[in-house]
This record gives C-alpha cells, sequence and structure tokens, in this order.
C-alpha cells in the first residue's frame, strides 16, 4: 500500500490511478494523518445478502421479541 501527502497525489495522479487499476491501493495524507484511500472501481450491482449469509447459524429470538403491539401502536399502524 502506498502513502503519500496530498501534494504527491495531485503531481502523480495519472501514475496512482495505474497503480490502482492493477489492484493497488494508495492512501494519501494530510501531514500524518490519513485522509482518503484510492482503491479499484469494481462495476456491479450490490445486492442484498440473504438471511443465511448474514448469520453462521440458526436465528434465534429472546421472549418478548415478538411482543403483542399496544392499542396505541395498532391504532398507529392504522390496524386499531
Amino acid at each position: 500500500m502506498t502513502k503519500l501527502n496530498i501534494h504527491e497525489a495531485k503531481s502523480n495522479l495519472s501514475r496512482l490511478v495505474t497503480e490502482v487499476e492493477s489492484g493497488a491501493e494508495v492512501v494519501i495524507c494530510r501531514g500524518n494523518n490519513p485522509v482518503a484511500k484510492l482503491v479499484p472501481y469494481h462495476k456491479g450491482r450490490s445486492r442484498r445478502p440473504k438471511v443465511g449469509e448474514v448469520t453462521s447459524g440458526p436465528v434465534r429470538c429472546q421472549p418478548g421479541c415478538f411482543a403483542p403491539l399496544s392499542d396505541d401502536e395498532l391504532t398507529a399502524w392504522g390496524m386499531g
């Protein structure tokens, strides 16, 4: 991973983009503090994960997790 300051990044932007296209990552710093990261752009639509992909096992619910709604809540949802 390449680290450089803003001035160096501006002066070498074309070269840095070429590096990033090859898979490299570039961190741009203000002083010694990292403020931005150039990474390869991955074209494609992100999709929502399926439940099995998010959890590593069965989903468990604590008692009271699905408690009945109060009359006020039912009314607010148009069901009261």
